[in-house]
């Protein structure tokens, strides 16, 4: 049955989206969204959602308020589940209030998810609460774009003791300012202008409504912005946290699949960093190609792995089959930290541990103890190099490698979050062909490039692309280095 959500997002910070508002876009069939919200909003929808760019911004609309409630009658009467997805909290200045009165007229049903609106959350992440005990025990939010409109009372406001917050105010910060004077404010109350909170590129002035507008425009700060005014503005710096983190400012893209940039998406996020997801590779697993050698793993004297993926997808397998593990009685190896580290999670010790990123490393470690025509088993991806392979039967062992998975082109929605981004991490050579076809190389030599390691920045120099090397070829080591990196 066709359904509408009108799903509030939050202010920027993926992060600050709702349980709730997970659960709906997972649902759409249809979405409509906005400039403001957050880059990897998107990344939530299934590969079938069809996605309408509705883009407002200043002094330029993509559709009209008109055009966009006729889309989201349209689509319900095709019988999609149409999520209409908004910075902020839908019913805060963002005209859910119209839309909704467009499905009510057409009898379509609909559900109105609230979002963490950004009076509240910018100001929190510039340190400035917007009530505190003994300082403001109100506030009031107004939007900053009819500074001018006899609707507002600037006479009451003026006297209000409270915080005050102007929304989609920066073009009418003067007339803000000059109104609230007028009225009687007092010049040397405090005040604070937020752009883009909540994310990687906030940035703050503080001054008072004496000082504020010449403050803004030598900082030439641009919309989205938030104008706060009143004493809680005083305590911005003793509450200030976001602003502290040491990849606070810092916006950077991880390449990797959905499921393998999880752990990475958070550790960053967790130092400051705004992380803009491009799933550049996606997995998809070929793991039935085991089938016909089932019934002889417990013949092979060493399995060796060449990547997290062909662990975890090597062992789901296992389980799927209910095949009793105790029946290997080979000797299990790995290449990486990360590998080794995947095998631990499933209990297994690695006989042999490459600490190089490369199949050849391995090699080395794993001669000393290889015999003629022992039996070795290789899953790993089809684009994985045969050099292990090749070396192995010069050793005059028998070598089964199968290839249990595809590293494929992800689905890349939307471009445009590319243009925020500051550093791009890339982790495999596919992922650097596969942001190349994305967005090409002219937009990728505009970034502060890192490589994982050396076989991921060969064709990175190949096209002219200039990177950063990680000492050690892994995501811990890109943990541990990206700070300096970035200084």
């Amino acid at each position: 049955m066709s359904k509408v959500y009108i799903i509030g997002t939050g202010s920027g910070d993926e992060e600050l989206l709702t349980l709730k508002a997970v659960k709906c876009l997972k649902k759409c069939t249809a979405v409509l969204y906005d400039r403001l919200v957050s880059n990897n909003i998107l990344n939530y929808l299934n590969d079938e959602c069809e996605i309408y760019y509705c883009g407002k911004e200043p002094g330029t609309h993509y559709k009209t308020q008109e055009e966009i409630n006729a889309l989201l009658v349209e689509l319900a009467k095709k019988g999609h589940i149409v999520g209409r997805i908004k910075g902020g909290d839908p019913y805060v200045f963002g005209r859910g209030g119209e839309e909704v009165l467009a499905l009510k007229k057409e009898n379509i049903e609909f559900e109105v998810i609230p979002g963490v609106t950004s009076p509240i959350a910018v100001l929190n992440y510039a340190g400035i609460p917007i009530t505190h005990r003994g300082i403001a025990q109100s506030f009031h939010v107004v939007t900053g774009m009819s500074a001018n409109d006899l609707n507002v009372n600037f006479e009451a406001l003026a006297k209000e003791q409270g915080t005050l917050v102007f929304m989609m105010g920066l073009s009418n910060l003067e007339n803000i300012v000059e109104n609230l004077i007028t009225n009687g404010k007092d010049r040397a109350t405090p005040c604070a202008v937020v752009m883009r909170g909540t994310c990687s590129k906030q940035r703050k002035v503080v001054g008072t409504l004496e000082n504020i507008v010449s403050s803004v425009r030598k900082a030439e700060l641009k919309s989205p912005c938030i104008i706060a005014v009143g004493d809680v503005v005083n305590l911005n710096e003793e509450l200030s946290w976001y602003e502290n983190k040491p990849l606070f400012g810092k916006n950077i893209c991880v390449t990797r699949s959905e499921k393998q940039g999880a752990s990475l998406r958070e550790k960053l996020k967790d130092l400051g960093a705004e992380v803009t997801s491009f799933h550049a590779i996606e997995i998809k697993s070929t793991v039935e190609k085991l089938d016909m050698y089932l019934e002889k793993l417990h013949k092979y004297d060493h399995i060796l792995f060449t990547s997290v993926n062909a662990v975890n997808i090597f062992f789901d397998y296992l389980i799927e089959k209910e095949y009793d593990i105790r029946n290997i009685k080979a000797k299990i190896s790995a290449v990486g930290k990360a590998t080794w580290q995947a095998l631990n999670r499933r209990g297994i010790v690695c006989f042999c541990k490459a600490r190089e990123f490369m199949g050849i490393g391995l090699f080395k470690e794993l001669k000393p103890y290889l015999e003629e025509n022992q039996k070795i088993l290789i899953p790993c991806s089809s684009l994985s190099k045969p050099d292990l392979y090749n070396q192995l039967l010069n050793e005059n062992t028998q070598v089964d490698r199968v290839f249990i998975y595809d590293t494929v082109c992800g689905k890349i929605r939307d471009t445009r979050p590319f243009e925020e981004v500051d550093v791009v991490f890339f982790t495999s050579p596919s992922t650097v062909y596969n942001m190349i076809d994305a967005v090409g190389i002219d937009a990728i030599k505009e970034k502060h490039v890192i490589a994982i390691g050396p076989k991921t920045n060969k064709p990175l120099r190949e096209n002219g692309i200039i990177a950063d090397v990680c000492r050690e070829h892994s995501e811990e080591g890109f943990l541990n280095e990206i700070i300096d990196l970035l200084r």
